[in-house]
């Protein structure tokens, strides 16, 4: 389709997409002050409908790949735009994030995310952020659930590299959950900044588990590795050319 008419219907599918947050917080928000599940079917349904609409107006299908995990674990996510983010909560039961402690004051999602059990922590306050995601989960003061956190701290364009923190590997010998590690190729199609979007195949896929109880330093590097190389090959499999590693 030519470039003209594809950012166009971008245009489009972005416009009603926060159109359509509005009119399903409208709806939800009252049932999820009555009872916390609403605000897990809120998210559920924005994310389906994020994902067929986007399908219908731009023609970006999606799939989700691998053992969707179920259970209370640590999910370590590749991150490259808000579409990896709709890809996973649409397929987890009772998703919550470490997220930056600005989003809570975002209308909407900030209601949702607290909701829901998301983890505000300041950025620019490593130490005292990695301490209290540990207290918070530890203490119960965040839900039962899958709880996201993306090893690299924001999103990182596809291609691009940045280095893994260790925030992910604490929470992991701390709680003595099991990590899930997700690679993904959305960046390709959906980018971190811009309305344009591509048509194509994305996709999340969930890797095997690293069992509990391991030594964190080698968790942190197999995390990356398994990460890294499994979305290099889900960009491929899109058509995106790779940079020459250096």
């Amino acid at each position: 389709m030519p470039y003209p008419i594809q950012w166009f219907l971008s245009l489009i599918f972005v416009i009603q997409m926060y159109l359509v947050m509005f009119l399903m917080a409208v709806f939800f928000t009252p049932l999820s002050l009555l009872k916390r599940d609403w605000a897990f079917t809120a998210v559920h349904t924005y994310c389906h409908w994020v994902r067929f609409s986007a399908r219908w107006l731009v023609g970006l299908k999606s799939e989700i790949r691998g053992e969707v995990p179920t259970d209370e674990v640590l999910i370590g996510a590749k991150h490259q735009s808000f579409f990896d983010i709709i890809l996973i909560v649409s397929a987890v039961p009772r998703p919550k994030f470490i997220m930056k402690k600005q989003i809570v004051w975002t209308p909407i999602v900030g209601y949702f995310a607290k909701r829901i059990g998301c983890v505000p922590v300041d950025r620019g306050k490593r130490g005292l952020a990695i301490k209290k995601m540990i207290s918070d989960v530890k203490s119960g003061a965040t839900l039962p659930g899958q709880l996201i956190i993306f090893p690299q701290g924001t999103r990182v364009a596809a291609g691009a590299h940045m280095p893994y923190k260790i925030g992910t590997g604490v929470l992991y010998d701390q709680t003595g959950q099991d990590l899930v590690p997700a690679a993904t190729n959305v960046g390709v199609f959906w980018p971190r900044h811009g309305i344009y979007r591509k048509p194509g195949l994305a996709v999340v896929e969930f890797l095997p588990r690293i069992k509990a109880g391991r030594e964190m330093k080698g968790v942190m590097v197999e995390l990356e590795q398994v990460v890294e190389a499994a979305s290099d090959r889900l960009m491929e499999e899109a058509g995106f050319e790779l940079p020459p590693k250096s």
